[in-house]
């Protein structure tokens, strides 16, 4: 019962977090297009607000995506077995998981100024998927 509690509170605070983010990301979107006379000049290699939320997200994604393979990683050891594991979903999802990664990969731009940017851009979800794809291989 405390395990269900403490679950169904995470819910709900996940919920109240995503809700805030849906409102609070579009009114910046609607605030940074704004006439470009009331905007502070910024660096242009410098993030903004709104780029700067979606790599946040990126990262908090990255671990909670990575994390939800370690309770079945962790069942699996206990028990010593993958009984009742559905295995379709573990092949859908890996095979998911690659060509997602590879169309992030697949996209570097060709230039190798701009490569290391692109990459460090979207380092989160190069993690979160490829991460996941090794740990689904040790649950599978």
């Amino acid at each position: 019962i405390v395990g269900s509690k403490s679950l169904k509170n995470f819910c709900i605070t996940w919920i109240v977090v995503c809700v805030a983010l849906c409102v609070i990301l579009p009114c910046q979107l609607l605030l940074r297009n704004q006439d470009e006379s009331t905007v502070m000049e910024r660096s242009k290699s410098s993030l903004d607000m709104i780029e700067m939320s979606g790599f946040i997200c990126g990262y908090v994604s990255c671990v909670l995506y990575l994390g939800s393979r370690f309770p079945q990683l962790y069942k699996n050891f206990r028990r010593r077995s993958t009984e009742g594991t559905s295995y379709l979903l573990f092949a859908l999802a890996m095979m998911g998981n690659c060509t997602y990664g590879l169309s992030i990969v697949l996209k570097m731009p060709a230039t190798d100024s701009f490569r290391a940017l692109y990459f460090l851009h979207h380092l989160p979800w190069l993690i979160g998927s490829f991460g996941v794809l090794f740990l689904d291989i040790f649950v599978s």
